[in-house]
């Protein structure tokens, strides 16, 4: 297949090229617009009971969880009687509004103090809109116009989670413009740097765009049969960049090499595509893997970045092979041109890295327990993660959502935009089974950290019926069934909210019930994270295993891969809890708010992303050393070239793909913070310190034991082993037998 692609590159250079070209052209025309219809939210799990219980709000009752919240400032004071008149007045004309379910207000509600801020200069209307999140954004969309100047005098600010998802959306639009105008003119310079030249630095940022083409018109055909987030746009620049440069400076760093001992421009192209080309291969399927396991969580947040990052892997593979090898047969020795220095000629044994493997591999216990300790102590933290989920939190101090959402905490006692909805169905006529429903809320009500209970027969707090319109008692009956709005005094994601949850499912009902709401959500939607997490790891280690297993031959390095990346990984997650958690860092960083927590799903999506990059590294280190050692038979000699001719392309490969990464930190959105900068810490750390350290380390106290194999598994990768030269792979060394030579010699 190698030789096939490079005769391809270089006997129908033309072709391919024009092909390339109008394939951009083509997809670039139908994927282009794929952003404004990707999806905001995607963070619930859609057969919880808690989305069932929403669904079913919805659907059965016309009404649910208020998703819009206003915040009315009132410096007259709420219960002025003209201030009076106006809300009560607001809110019958947002309840009119096409797309508004219900709304309800302190006006409107028994002048409910709840709803009213402790100093009475503002008061609360909450809506629920209609459809799904889509459908939400749309129909807030529409009616903001009409509000966004106030209503006869009174001053309006939105929020809630419709506000909070649009105002993300839009957020995470302007972050992405401003992370490329940043991230691409530094990157060229960095590539010019690294490759000392123009026109070599030029073909990484190709590969990169042709990939993002190519994962945008993905993009737009999956959003036709499932919902994307927007999210996948971040993705999808950052891996496409990111990738373009890593394969595109394992193969154009070997055709220049090859062409320096020589070649013709046909050989080097064919040289390179069978050997840097392979490992390129084997990476892509590497990253790939490691996105997969995303796909085994049902939150379409995380899915999406699965779908982005795959098709992005696969078409910067498919650049690499087809369309790089293309370019390079066409400008030729020209690839130095415009190069104001040339490579000088030393031996081997004269380079930064080999030296760094040989100081390394005389001590390598010293060398190994000192990075130890540091990746130990920078990972400690880890044990104190707390999560939660995206909220308005999440975004600029600034925006209004977020504004909203301090006033609420600071000056209002109860969690209105966050009750916990209990929803009955199947109960015939709920007014013939009022006592029942009485006494269920009544109890519910007694449970710790709830302030009110709201249900048909009537509202209640500490077990009595307490004041409250009697003519909204209605809107809590459907025809077959009823509904209860449990209002905590704790915040969802708190323990004592989800202390909250679980009382109120753990509390017996007289009739069948499903618990819904932000807290339930936030219940369900880790607990599908802790069942989901152990296979989605199975997989990624099983498959990196098996991999790295064909590749090498041995049954000991993948273990000591997997290990090594996993210690990298929490070091990374450690520093990552100790800046956006407990606070630390923010003049570095930007500034952002410190919730006390983590979003669930972005440790798990670095986790992924991270691994497979860190992988991707891995496998061009080991490609190198396996091609020495099948040459030599000598593990410490191979180890020392091995680095040594990957070691500078992978540590500029790592800064220029952190760089990338970088750019996401200019973001208001604070989970993208932290994907960039997590993703950068962990490329850097993964090509210095696990490479340049513990992998020589490790490999040297190992010694010949790094290639054995059990011999069924011997025989099982001498036949189907894979080999960066494309020969059959020769049968794993057996049980040490000699010496090695001795370092530095």
């Amino acid at each position: 297949m190698f030789n096939k692609l490079a005769a391809l590159a270089t006997g129908r250079r033309k072709l391919v090229l024009i092909l390339c070209l109008l394939f951009c052209v083509v997809a670039g025309g139908l994927g282009g617009s794929v952003s404004s219809k990707l999806s905001s939210g995607g963070y619930e799990v859609p057969d919880a009971e808690s989305t069932k219980a929403s669904k079913a709000l919805t659907d059965r009752f016309g009404t649910g969880e208020p998703n819009l919240v206003l915040l009315v400032r009132t410096p007259q004071g709420a219960d002025q009687a003209q201030t009076a008149r106006k809300g009560a007045e607001l809110t019958r004309k947002l309840g009119d509004e096409p797309g508004v379910q219900s709304a309800g207000s302190y006006w409107t509600l028994g002048k409910d103090p709840s709803l009213r801020s402790e100093k009475s200069d503002s008061a609360l209307v909450l809506a629920h809109l209609e459809g799904d999140e889509d459908e939400v954004e749309d129909n807030l969309e529409k009616l903001l116009p009409h509000y966004e100047d106030g209503f006869e005098g009174l001053d309006v600010l939105f929020g809630g989670r419709a506000e909070a998802y649009r105002e993300l959306n839009v957020q995470t639009q302007d972050d992405l413009l401003l992370a490329e105008t940043i991230a691409l003119p530094i990157t060229l310079v960095l590539l010019i740097l690294v490759f000392r030249g123009v026109i070599a630095a030029l073909l990484p940022l190709a590969l990169g765009i042709v990939s993002i083409i190519g994962a945008m018109l993905v993009l737009q055909i999956l959003v036709s049969f499932t919902d994307v987030s927007v999210f996948a746009m971040n993705m999808t620049t950052g891996l496409g960049l990111g990738l373009g440069i890593d394969y595109s400076l394992f193969v154009v760093s070997r055709y220049r090499e090859e062409l320096g001992k020589g070649a013709t421009v046909e050989e080097a192209v064919a040289t390179s595509v069978k050997t840097a080309g392979r490992t390129v291969l084997y990476s892509a399927i590497t990253v790939i893997l490691s996105l997969s396991a995303l796909l085994l969580f049902p939150m379409y947040f995380l899915r999406s970045f699965a779908y982005s990052g795959i098709a992005v892997v696969a078409f910067a593979a498919l650049s690499t092979l087809v369309m790089l090898p293309a370019l390079l047969a066409v400008i030729g020795p020209r690839i130095n041109k415009w190069s104001w220095t040339k490579q000088r000629t030393r031996s081997v044994e004269d380079g930064f890295w080999h030296k760094v493997a040989t100081r390394v591999m005389r001590r390598p216990v010293p060398f190994a327990s000192g990075v130890i300790v540091v990746l130990l102590v920078l990972g400690g933290p880890f044990l104190g993660i707390s999560f939660n989920l995206a909220d308005e939190r999440a975004l600029p101090k600034d925006a209004e959502a977020h504004r909203v959402n301090t006033t609420l905490s600071q000056d209002y006692t109860a969690r209105e935009m966050e009750p916990v909805m209990v929803v009955a169905e199947g109960l015939g006529d709920p007014s013939a089974r009022t006592a029942e429903i009485g006494d269920y809320a009544s109890a519910l009500s007694q449970l710790d950290n709830v302030a009110r209970v709201d249900a048909l027969t009537g509202s209640y707090a500490e077990g009595r019926q307490v004041t409250r319109a009697n003519k909204e008692s209605a809107r809590y009956a459907g025809e077959d069934g009823t509904w209860l709005s449990v209002v905590p005094s704790v915040g969802s994601y708190s323990d004592e909210g989800q202390d909250v949850v679980r009382d109120v499912r753990a509390t017996n009902a007289p009739f069948d019930v499903k618990v819904g709401g932000t807290g339930p959500a936030f219940h369900d939607t880790m607990d599908s994270l802790g069942d989901r997490l152990p296979y989605s790891i199975a997989l990624i280690a099983v498959s990196t295993f098996v991999l790295l297993f064909l590749l090498t031959g041995s049954v000991l390095v993948p273990v000591k891969a997997l290990v090594l990346n996993l210690l990298s990984l929490t070091a990374t997650f450690g520093a990552m809890v100790w800046i956006f958690q407990d606070g630390h860092l923010q003049w570095l960083v930007g500034d952002f708010t410190v919730t006390g927590g983590i979003v669930a799903t972005t440790p798990i999506m670095m986790f992924c992303v991270a691994f497979g990059l860190s992988m991707d590294y891995e496998v061009f280190l080991l490609s190198r050393i396996k091609e020495e050692y099948d040459l030599t038979g000598d593990n410490t000699r191979s180890v020392a070239l091995g680095l040594e001719r990957t070691g500078g392309i992978v540590t500029a490969a790592a800064v220029l793909v952190a760089t990338v990464f970088l750019s996401f930190v200019v973001s208001g959105i604070t989970y993208m913070k932290i994907l960039g900068l997590g993703m950068a810490l962990a490329v850097i750390m993964d090509a210095t310190l696990v490479r340049g350290v513990l992998v020589p380390a490790f490999m040297r106290l190992a010694g010949r034991w790094n290639w054995w194999a059990p011999g069924p598994l011997a025989g099982l990768h001498q036949r189907f082993g894979l080999r960066e030269g494309g020969e059959t792979a020769p049968a794993p060394a057996p049980a040490p037998a000699r010496k090695d030579s001795e370092v530095g010699g």
